[in-house]
C-alpha cells in the first residue's frame, strides 16, 4: 500500500529559506507556497499566492487544498513596515492562520521565531537555554511584535495540543539569498561597528536552517528550541572574515549612532538592534542536537567564504 503525500503549506515563499525548505520537502510532499510580498513563480506543480493572512482570501488557500501542516516562516520585517503594519502582519496574521490550522483540523505547525527574542543585555547568561525569560519587547517597542508571536504560539501550543507545534528561535541565519540585517552587514564592504564592544555571534548556513526546520517538521517534536551550531565568534573578527572594512561608531549617547546610520542610510545597522551589537545573545542549541539529532553541514569558514567571495566578483 502506498503512503499518501502530505500537503505542506509554506509561508514565507519568496525568501530563500523557504526556497531551500520547499526543495527538500517537494520529493515527497506536495507543497503549497503563500507570501504577503509577491507570488513566488514555482514549478508549475506547486500552487503559489500573494495573500494577506489577515484578508478573506487566506482561509481561501487552506478551503481548496487539503492541507496537513503549515510551515510558518514568513514575517514582517522591521523594513517592510511600521510597528503597527507589524503586529498586524506578524502577531495578527500568526492569529488568524492558527484559528485557520484549527478550523481546517492541521495536524502540525512548525513556527520560525528567532533569538532576538531573548533580548540583549549586558547579564545575560553565557548560554540562553530555552526556559530564558523573553526580554526583547522590555528593551525596545520594535521587538514587540516578535515577543508577541512567540506569547500566542505558546498559548495555542498548549491550549491545542492536536496541532502539534514546534517554536524554533534560530542564531543569525546567513548564507547565498539571505537578506536579513547581519547578511547585508557581512555583504558590505563597510560596516559600522560600536567602539569597545565587539559581542560573541552565532551564525546558522541557510541550508542547515533549511535541513533543521524539515526535521522538526518529520520528526514532529512539540515544543521550543533553540537551533545553533556549537561555535560562535566576535562580530568584528567575523566582518575581518568576510573582508568587510570596519567604520567605528561612538555608542554613547545612543543618539550618535542612531543619527550616524540614518546619514549613511545604513538599513543593516537598525537603532533597535544596536544592544545586539554590544552585548552577546549567545543560545544553547543543545536540546534541539539531543531531539531531533541535529548537525549542521556548513561552518563559519563556508558561511564568510560565501560573502567574501561576493566582494570578489564585483571588483
Amino acid at each position: 500500500m502506498t503512503q499518501s503525500r502530505l500537503c505542506v503549506l509554506v509561508t514565507g515563499a519568496a525568501g530563500s529559506l523557504a526556497g531551500a525548505i520547499i526543495r527538500r520537502l517537494k520529493p515527497h510532499c506536495d507543497i503549497v507556497a503563500v507570501d504577503f510580498r509577491k507570488r513566488v513563480d514555482l514549478e508549475h506543480e506547486i500552487p503559489s499566492y500573494k495573500v494577506d493572512f489577515n484578508k478573506r482570501g487566506f482561509e481561501d488557500v487552506f478551503r481548496n487544498h487539503d492541507i496537513d501542516a503549515v510551515i510558518h516562516i514568513g514575517r514582517v520585517s522591521t523594513e517592510e513596515s511600521n510597528l503597527t503594519g507589524r503586529y498586524n502582519a506578524n502577531v495578527l496574521g500568526t492569529q488568524r492562520l492558527l484559528k485557520l490550522a484549527l478550523k481546517y483540523d492541521i495536524r502540525q505547525v512548525v513556527v520560525l521565531s528567532t533569538f532576538f527574542v531573548y533580548g540583549a543585555n549586558a547579564q545575560n547568561p553565557s548560554l540562553l537555554t530555552e526556559d530564558a525569560p523573553l526580554k526583547a519587547s522590555g528593551l525596545t517597542l520594535d521587538m514587540v511584535d516578535s515577543v508577541e508571536l512567540e506569547n500566542l504560539c505558546n498559548i495555542y501550543m498548549w491550549k491545542h495540543p492536536n496541532l502539534h507545534i514546534t517554536i524554533l528561535r534560530p542564531c543569525h541565519i546567513a548564507g547565498p539569498g539571505v537578506r536579513n540585517t547581519i547578511s547585508r552587514l557581512l555583504s558590505s564592504r563597510i560596516a559600522p561597528v560600536l567602539l569597545g564592544f565587539s559581542p560573541l555571534m552565532q551564525f546558522l548556513h541557510v541550508e542547515d536552517m533549511a535541513g533543521a526546520v524539515v526535521l522538526a517538521f518529520e520528526k514532529n517534536q512539540p515544543g521550543i528550541y533553540n537551533v545553533a551550531p556549537h561555535d560562535w565568534i566576535t562580530y568584528q573578527d567575523a566582518l575581518l572574515a568576510c573582508d568587510c572594512t570596519r567604520f567605528p561608531l561612538i555608542s554613547i549617547p545612543p543618539i550618535i549612532p542612531e543619527q550616524v546610520t540614518k546619514i549613511f542610510n545604513w538599513k543593516s545597522f537598525p537603532s533597535h538592534l544596536l544592544n545586539y551589537f554590544k552585548y552577546p545573545v549567545i543560545i544553547d542549541g543543545s536540546l534541539f542536537v539531543k531531539t531531533f539529532g541535529f548537525e549542521p553541514r556548513f561552518g563559519l569558514k563556508d558561511i564568510f567564504e560565501h560573502y567574501r567571495e561576493g566582494k570578489r566578483s564585483l571588483v
